[in-house]
């Protein structure tokens, strides 16, 4: 679970330092990190499952709640630090299983746009190359 979480976060890291220079590499180290998170949630899932704790719905007043402080302007992990800390087991999992949805939930939606753009403007290979040809044509004019 760790280390899932761990590449989670690292995967968007790296993802966003690429962005200068690769988005074809930016693109697949943010699904590196929406898989890892996947595998994070699943793993989350059957702790629950396999202790026979409920796991929460979408909808549920507790996953509201939980989403509902997610739309602070100033979230943090202090946000819900006193969740975390002071109740059990089965609800932190299911408080990080909320969290993993809005992570995943955003990072789709950052793929899309990531998608979108290099479909519209390319890579920067592609640029590069658009600009020698430019400047060759260019060149063989004068």
């Amino acid at each position: 679970m760790v280390q899932a979480a761990r590449s989670g976060k690292q995967n968007i890291a790296e993802g966003c330092m690429a962005s200068g220079t690769s988005k074809e590499m930016e693109i697949k180290l943010v699904n590196v990190a929406r898989a890892s998170l996947e595998e994070l949630l699943q793993d989350y899932q059957d702790y629950l499952r396999t202790r026979h704790h409920p796991i929460w719905q979408k909808n549920s007043k507790e996953a509201l709640y939980v989403r509902k402080l997610g739309r602070s302007a100033d979230e943090s992990y202090e946000t819900y630090r006193e969740f975390i800390e002071t109740r059990p087991a089965n609800v932190v999992a299911n408080i990080a299983i909320c969290l993993i949805h809005q992570a995943n939930y955003l990072l789709d939606r950052q793929i899309a746009a990531l998608e979108k753009q290099f479909l519209e403007v390319g890579g920067i290979r592609e640029r590069m190359t658009n600009a020698r040809l430019a400047t060759r044509q260019q060149q063989n004019k004068q």
